[in-house]
């Protein structure tokens, strides 16, 4: 058994960490006092164990610390429905606020806070018999999510560097903007993850906002309506995990079998069917059609559009009622499509995992339950799309220094500025270098310089 310990930080991170559990207890039948309902289940699905552990008293609890250096948040979590399933040892939070400020989130306040983190990272850990690696939710448009969360991968780079890293990222977008320096925090975070992730999967708000809007009809989505959706996709992502899959049930293999480079790991995620109660009573969707869904732009994690540029790696997870016979129809059908194109240094090759445990949704869900459905992963080029935009408003912002002050006098200093944008300038150039047929040279080239 290798356990992952998951790791939510700052506002965002927190609530989107809270919609997974509350999918994940109901996919494994757990109440939110952390008893099973067939107590059963945790013998015949050892796999449970990956995220949960299991207390003197048959208790499940999630292997997971929540930081904030505000209290509302976490005060939130702790009268919640699920707070007998927590331990008051997995949160940590302070009494004043990152303001939306990365510096006050990676060098001032939150560097106090740091070695807590650690240290209680370091007691789950040390109740592991086999870690293999963090979890991490966070948005990178805060100042807690950015600052503390990239000052957290730091030292867990430092201290467990053998162990796989993941970050769910949440990237701002007008609609839900709640500061005008996001773009500063998020470029800021991306910089630090580059060097100190191992995989990271944006989610992009603004794309999650449209899907809430036209496909499950919702006039004004609210951070709930995202946060759901986005807990259906990480579900899709680990149900191997969790239930004795075959793909990916590891960090690892994630890694290895997604990011061919390491400067290449933001992957993005897509999902089918995003359907409304009412429209499923007159759809079927079989095996081929979700297929084709999962590659629609509208169903699309993050604003980007793959068909404009390549794929390096590509990956289909099926949940359900899936055939295999009907998936191998189906990835034959998507070959023939010439708006799915890979780089010329890769084979042109669909991973692929049939996981039968079905989708689970709450009551109060927007998403309608399906009998199958699709997870496409993949590692495509089109992720500088996301990139460039928000080094856009990062450029308007910093050419008239915008803000910056606010930064300086919690310990950044302006060369920081100008070394994170050029970074992401950089990534953006390999990313379009990966396109070309000489992009062998090219990362040649880069590697003796």
């Amino acid at each position: 058994m290798k356990e992952i310990i998951t790791i939510q930080v700052g506002q965002g991170g927190i609530q989107v960490g809270n919609a997974c559990w509350e999918l994940f207890c109901l996919e494994h039948q757990i109440q939110s006092d952390g008893q099973m309902i067939n107590p059963q289940v945790i013998g015949i699905n050892d796999a449970l164990k990956t995220f949960f552990y299991e207390s003197d008293h048959q208790k499940l609890v999630p292997r997971s610390i929540f930081v904030d250096l505000e209290s509302t948040q976490i005060d939130q979590v702790k009268t919640s429905k699920f707070k007998a399933m927590f331990s008051q040892n997995q949160f940590i939070s302070g009494k004043e606020g990152a303001a939306n400020n990365f510096a006050r989130g990676h060098y001032s306040i939150g560097k106090d806070y740091g070695d807590i983190c650690l240290e209680r990272i370091r007691m789950l850990a040390d109740n592991c018999s086999s870690v293999q690696g963090f979890m991490m939710f966070n948005s990178v448009g805060g100042g807690t999510g950015s600052g503390l969360g990239t000052l957290l991968f730091e030292k867990l780079s430092d201290d467990y560097n053998k162990k796989s890293r993941l970050s769910i990222n949440i990237y701002p977008s007008p609609e839900t903007s709640v500061s005008m320096v996001e773009p500063y925090n998020s470029i800021f975070a991306t910089q630090s993850l580059l060097e100190h992730a191992d995989v990271c999967i944006p989610m992009d708000n603004q794309a999650i906002y449209d899907i809430c809007k036209n496909s499950l009809d919702i006039e004004t989505p609210k951070y709930s309506n995202l946060n759901r959706m986005i807990a259906q996709v990480i579900s899709q992502i680990t149900v191997d995990m969790r239930f004795n899959g075959a793909l990916f049930t590891d960090i690892s293999e994630l890694q290895t079998s997604l990011v061919p480079y390491p400067i290449f790991k933001f992957l993005i995620s897509s999902y089918a069917p995003i359907i409304t109660h009412f429209k499923m009573d007159h759809v079927q969707l079989s095996t081929v059609e979700i297929s084709k869904l999962a590659f629609e732009t509208e169903n699309m994690m993050v604003k980007c559009d793959p068909r404009q540029r390549k794929y390096m790696s590509l990956s289909i997870l099926y949940r359900g009622d899936i055939i295999p016979k009907d998936v191998s129809y189906s990835i034959s059908q998507l070959k023939t499509q010439k708006t799915i194109t890979f780089v010329d240094w890769v084979p042109t090759c669909f991973r692929v995992g049939i996981n039968h445990q079905v989708q689970q949704t709450l009551q109060e869900d927007d998403i309608c339950k399906v009998l199958r459905s699709a997870c496409m992963i993949s590692n495509t080029t089109a992720i500088t799309q996301i990139f460039s935009k928000l080094c856009h408003q990062y450029d308007l912002m910093f050419a008239q220094k915008a803000f910056v002050y606010w930064y300086l006098q919690e310990g950044m200093e302006e060369g920081e500025f100008v070394e994170a944008r050029e970074g992401l300038a950089s990534l953006q150039k390999d990313y379009e270098q990966a396109d070309s047929e000489i992009f062998e040279e090219y990362l040649k080239e880069k590697t003796e310089t």
